[in-house]
């Protein structure tokens, strides 16, 4: 697997590359911060770590380009650890966040189920287009299509409209489309998902596919199946 390390400061960014070579993964520093887009055209990573706090533009700008042209999964780094900002990187297009100074297991650990979920989830899919409500998920193709309209979707964007795609209508709880969404990593609470959901909501909206997913208070959702 290769990882495009987005980093300005060239300590961290060497720690990182070597801390991961020794678990196998092929590392690029990156030194082009004024094109980091073509950097990645260039490198195809599986997995992009992306600081902050950049030269010119920042991370948030870099990775909404990158989300125009791929669904790679992303994780955030910086040395400001507040909610909004972990908000603003999930709304950005964000699949993870870790804060500096950074703690090296963690920071494998979480790359780690990252890559698990989002490699293996492709490959043990059945199933490539579920069809509900009128709208058509592909999980190959990462995409929600409503009439003739379509949004992408992030990988984490993907398996939680899988669940709910594949409950036909029922609710499903938080809890479940964590544990589905997020196996084994300790690291994602209940905020996390419901941020997701609101940048899914966004997303439907554009194709109008508005009030597509209802919520139940302490519970979950589902999407509306019922003519309105």
């Amino acid at each position: 697997m290769k990882i495009m390390l987005v980093e300005d400061d060239l300590v961290i960014a060497q720690s990182l590359a070597t801390a991961l070579n020794k678990w196998q993964y092929e590392t690029i520093v990156t030194e082009n911060f004024e094109d980091i887009l073509g950097e990645f055209k260039r490198h195809n990573p599986q997995l992009i770590l992306m600081d902050l706090n950049l030269p010119n533009y920042n991370g948030y700008f870099w990775t909404q380009e990158i989300r125009k042209l791929s669904q790679v999964p992303i994780i955030f780094i910086s040395s400001v650890g507040e909610p909004v900002d972990m908000v603003m990187a999930i709304q950005m297009g964000a699949d993870d966040y870790i804060t500096k100074p950074i703690d090296m297991q963690v920071t494998v650990s979480k790359i780690q189920a990252l890559l698990r979920r989002t490699y293996t989830f492709s490959m043990e899919v059945d199933t490539n287009t579920y069809q509900l409500a009128g709208a058509t998920l592909d999980t190959n193709k990462a995409k929600v299509t409503f009439n003739q309209s379509e949004v992408s979707l992030t990988f984490t964007e993907l398996q939680i409209l899988l669940v709910l795609f594949q409950a036909k209508g029922d609710y499903v709880a938080r809890e479940k489309i964590l544990d589905f969404c997020w196996q084994n990593d300790q690291f994602i609470d209940d905020n996390t998902l419901a941020v997701n959901m609101t940048r899914i909501r966004k997303k439907l909206r554009q194709i109008s596919l508005d009030n597509f997913i209802q919520t139940k208070k302490n519970y979950g959702y589902r999407i509306k199946v019922e003519p309105s």
